[in-house]
């Protein structure tokens, strides 16, 4: 008898997280975070200086907490996706009451390759970049940004823990740390800020930025790299 697949890392980390602490309307952030450390880094402002009536796409949204910030704090028209439903019904639990805001249910490439939408900015933090291929996933954002507009995301640093980051374009093992401590396999991009220049720049996107950020908690390196870029 075939073995069943083992469970996304994902959906089990937001079944836990749901299990221990159950969906509930939430109030709004007061500002978005791109880090590890709530208050580190910048805001909003990155994404640009007037995002009213904005057309804006996070890809791997969560539960819903900066595209509620970005919708109600700055009067964007957010759009947030996700790869588990979980999540996507813990988003609209906690901020479905906000005008402005939608949540999706699905795989980020597959979204961005299905609308017909163009945006003015699109973000992920810890989120599809960095665990979809960027060969696909990059040249599926350029599409869909329109030009001059902002790309930003953040993922984990590749010098984290005292890593090295990759001399290749192949993924690398890591793993997901689950809410009761297990730990789960998973494969993640682990690129510096040169090597995600070269991929930005195949796809047809600028770097405009690369900032390194340390959370104290976690040891000495650094623990979150922030990559902006604008489509040319």
């Amino acid at each position: 008898m075939p073995t069943a697949p083992a469970p996304s890392p994902w959906h089990a980390h937001a079944l836990q997280r749901t299990a221990t602490a159950p969906a509930e309307p939430l109030p709004v952030p007061a500002r978005m975070e791109w880090t590890t450390r709530p208050g580190l880094g910048p805001g909003a402002e990155i994404l640009g200086t007037d995002l009213g009536h904005r057309r804006i796409l996070e890809l791997g949204c969560g539960p819903g907490h900066n595209a509620a910030h970005l919708a109600t704090r700055r009067g964007a028209r957010v759009t947030g996706v996700d790869l588990v439903g979980i999540q996507i019904r813990r988003a609209r639990t906690h901020y479905g009451r906000l005008s402005g805001l939608t949540f999706a249910a699905g795989h980020a490439l597959h979204y961005l390759q299905a609308t017909n939408e163009h945006f003015d900015a699109i973000y992920s933090v810890f989120g599809a970049v960095g665990l979809v291929p960027p060969n696909l996933l990059l040249p599926a954002v350029a599409d869909r940004l329109k030009p001059g507009r902002t790309l930003a995301f953040t993922v984990p640093h590749p010098q984290r823990g005292g890593r090295r980051p990759a001399i290749d374009d192949r993924p690398r093992r890591d793993h997901v740390t689950l809410p009761d401590r297990t730990r789960l396999p998973m494969v993640r991009w682990e690129f510096d800020a040169q090597r995600w220049e070269q991929h930005l720049a195949r796809a047809g996107l600028w770097l405009t930025s690369a900032q390194d950020f340390h959370d104290p908690r976690h040891g000495p390196w650094p623990t979150t790299l922030l990559i902006t870029a604008r489509k040319l």
